[in-house]
């Protein structure tokens, strides 16, 4: 390929990827399963653990979103790096750093931060996360915004 040709599949693949990810517009959930194929194998490593079924990572983004992103106060993801790797016409590998500055439910600041190496096949036309290695950054210790919330309708008591 023509140094043209693999800047061309370069941006399409950072365009993909910064689409999905970009937490200022609606529909976050859908955008990010959208970067992976509707069907067929798709192995995640994650949090000490690998999943090969589109199922059970769609599930693990959906619980991310609904139980942590939920509570992100104006979130923005912010990407410190982006690498993409064009191995041909149809493949490429992209390897991230990221963070993401919110406001907790009781308006402190937090970070959470990562890194993500991520293999992208062309199918159909379109960029697709086949394989991927996440990593995230551990909280620091002692960190107050990382302190409980009490349940809704419960008021807070001194285990709080």
């Amino acid at each position: 390929m023509s140094p043209s040709q693999v800047a061309e599949l370069r941006g399409q693949v950072e365009t993909a990827l910064r689409a999905a990810y970009d937490l200022s517009k609606p529909d976050v959930e859908k955008r990010m399963l959208a970067l992976y194929p509707d069907s067929g194998r798709v192995v995640s490593a994650s949090a000490g653990r690998v999943t090969t079924s589109r199922d059970t990572l769609e599930a693990g983004i959906r619980y991310f979103w609904r139980n942590v992103g939920v509570n992100m106060r104006g979130p923005q993801w912010i990407w410190d790096a982006i690498h993409v790797d064009v191995l041909s016409s149809t493949y490429a590998v992209v390897t991230g750093s990221y963070h993401i500055p919110h406001k907790t439910p009781r308006n402190l600041d937090h970070v959470i931060a990562g890194a993500m190496t991520a293999v992208f096949a062309k199918r159909d036309g379109k960029w697709v996360i086949i394989q991927e290695h996440l990593s995230d950054v551990p909280a620091q210790p002692n960190d107050p915004s990382m302190e409980p919330v009490p349940a809704p309708g419960r008021p807070p008591n001194d285990n709080d």
